[in-house]
């Protein structure tokens, strides 16, 4: 690698598009985005969406919100937590002050006699929440017998690692949020070698924009593969 690519740019810090509008849609995600916004319409009190880092759970929680909003009369806030920040102290509060909860990144080691507390609060008051994961609820090795068995009530929806629909419209979105134009011809070669996950696509297309910038070039095919490189270089680290 030249000098210059050894350099650390100066980035801002990225702006989170969480719009509707800005929201991709392929047969990966299809069933994911139906059942969120077919609120209130749920077969039950609650909604686990499933899938990979970076596959756009987030996103898909901000469209529940804004879907909550469109269909009342009068607009109400919705909750979001991560589960790890889930305790006893705060029940009470969240399930006085918000009728519609979002808890994000459930695993098995969220603080579970709080989790079902919270669960059974929502499911008397009649509200409703939306839980994120990357595995769903059967995978997750629970202590608390009552809450796994409550949890797996719960319907669920996963999201697929990305077919090459996806990735095109992924790619060309994470650089346009970076506001860099891609060649076709460098789009092209991205589809044709990257690994086909979420993650990976934004890692590349962070790393690619980390490279341009300290070399002072634009994105270029050349680039592409030293960014490839580099991260390929990181997986055979971390499995050492």
């Amino acid at each position: 690698m030249n000098q210059k690519s050894s350099q650390i740019p100066f980035q801002l810090p990225l702006k989170n598009q969480y719009n509707w509008q800005d929201f991709i849609t392929s047969s990966c995600n299809k069933t994911a985005f139906k059942a969120i916004t077919s609120w209130p319409d749920w077969p039950f009190f609650a909604l686990l969406v499933f899938g990979p880092s970076g596959c756009g759970k987030t996103h898909l929680a901000h469209i529940f919100s804004d879907c909550i909003n469109l269909k009342l009369k009068r607009p109400i806030s919705t909750y979001f937590i991560k589960a790890k920040d889930i305790n006893m102290k705060k029940l009470e509060y969240i399930a006085k002050n918000y009728s519609c909860l979002v808890i994000e990144d459930v695993t098995a080691s969220v603080n579970e006699e709080a989790l079902f507390h919270l669960f059974n609060l929502y499911q008397s008051k009649k509200g409703y929440i939306l839980f994120t994961a990357q595995v769903p609820f059967g995978r997750m090795n629970f202590k608390l017998k009552d809450l796994s068995s409550r949890l797996k009530q719960v319907p669920a929806v996963a999201i697929s690692e990305p077919d090459d629909e996806m990735l095109e419209a992924l790619i060309v979105k994470l650089f346009s949020d970076r506001q860099i134009a891609i060649s076709s011809e460098a789009l092209n070669y991205i589809i044709q070698n990257m690994e086909r996950s979420f993650s990976y696509a934004s890692k590349l297309v962070s790393k690619i924009d980390e490279i341009s910038l300290a070399q002072k070039r634009s994105v270029s095919v050349p680039i592409i593969k030293e960014a490839m490189h580099l991260l390929n270089q990181n997986v055979q680290q971390e499995l050492f």
